[in-house]
């Protein structure tokens, strides 16, 4: 798999590129639905099977790419109803006026090691 270094550097060397108040925050309003749509386009889960109240997103990193250009890391996990678990990361790029400034980039993590750490 071509990201598995990017993956893998995202597990040794988590949250070293820390955000700012001033970056803009696209979880809610970008990251979660966009890769919820990657999901759903991939036929990995559908809304009928998410238990939406249950989603947790969380901002890995924002790096200064330009003036008003932040590359932006989401963890997105998503429940369904059945219990099951699908954890994605999303990469975008975002500004201060449009979290759009590109597509998601998602990636779905498909195995979890050392599951009993929370």
């Amino acid at each position: 798999m071509k990201y598995w270094k990017f993956l893998f550097a995202l597990t040794l060397v988590p949250w070293m590129i820390s955000a700012s108040p001033k970056d803009p925050d696209c979880s809610e309003a970008w990251a979660m639905p966009m890769t919820f749509a990657q999901l759903k386009n991939a036929g990995i889960t559908n809304n009928e099977k998410i238990d939406f109240p249950k989603t947790k997103t969380t901002r890995l990193a924002s790096e200064r790419m330009g003036k008003d250009l932040y590359r932006q890391v989401y963890y997105v996990r998503f429940t369904e109803l059945s219990g099951k678990v699908i954890e994605a990361i999303a990469v975008h790029d975002a500004s201060q006026e449009d979290c759009s400034e590109s597509g998601v980039e998602v990636f779905v993590v498909s195995e979890h090691f050392n599951a009993e750490r929370k």
